[in-house]
């Protein structure tokens, strides 16, 4: 944990900025907007990336995943330029629960994974690298990006005590805890070998 240096009221602030930042459905949005279907009604539900490629937009999936990256990434940057190592931490960690739980969906979100990119890549540049490429590697050597999800999640905590950030370890950790449970029934598919992979329509 970094030091606490910020006011409560600054915390508090950041808190709820980053968790309405993280909270914006931008896969729901897109598929509205690009007429591809109501993606609580195609292959999982989900409003993820992954999700939305089974609606045949590699254009959508792209942007969904960029944008889900990137608000992760904006909410902690904004939040150390007005702060610091503190307020962005906050800041990572409640727009991680935005996406996942958003008051706009009855908070039933998506599963986290490109969010948590933007975010660790945000925090610590070799970090989220060395996440994105674990994703990569997990992902494409088996065409199951569930197993990217949960290697790179794993690979985070690992990551910031090896390489930049050791305040951050308990946060990443934290992360990878919510990608872990969020994943739990791509968990359970994995053990009785019924998981889609990539691209596949269900």
């Amino acid at each position: 944990m970094p030091d606490i240096e910020s006011t409560s009221g600054l915390l508090i602030f950041w808190a709820v900025a980053g968790y309405l930042l993280g909270s914006i459905p931008f896969g729901m949005v897109l598929a509205r907007v690009m007429n591809l279907g109501n993606l609580r009604e195609i292959g999982s539900g989900n409003i993820g990336a992954t999700n939305v490629l089974r609606t045949g937009s590699k254009t959508a999936a792209a942007l969904t995943l960029l944008l889900d990256g990137g608000k992760g990434a904006v909410a902690v940057l904004l939040a150390r330029a007005a702060g610091g190592e503190d307020t962005a931490q906050i800041a990572a960690l409640a727009a991680m629960i935005g996406h996942c739980y958003p008051v706009w969906l009855r908070f039933a979100g998506g599963k986290g994974v490109a969010t948590f990119l933007g975010i660790v890549l945000a925090l610590s540049f070799p970090v989220g690298a060395g996440c994105c490429i674990a994703w990569l590697i997990g992902a494409f050597s088996v065409r199951i990006s569930s197993i990217g999800a949960l290697v790179s999640a794993a690979a985070a905590p690992v990551l910031m005590l090896l390489l930049s950030m050791p305040a951050a370890v308990l946060l990443s950790l934290a992360l990878a805890v919510l990608i872990f449970w969020r994943h739990r029934a791509n968990i359970s598919r994995l053990i009785a070998g019924t998981e889609p992979r990539i691209g596949q329509k269900s």
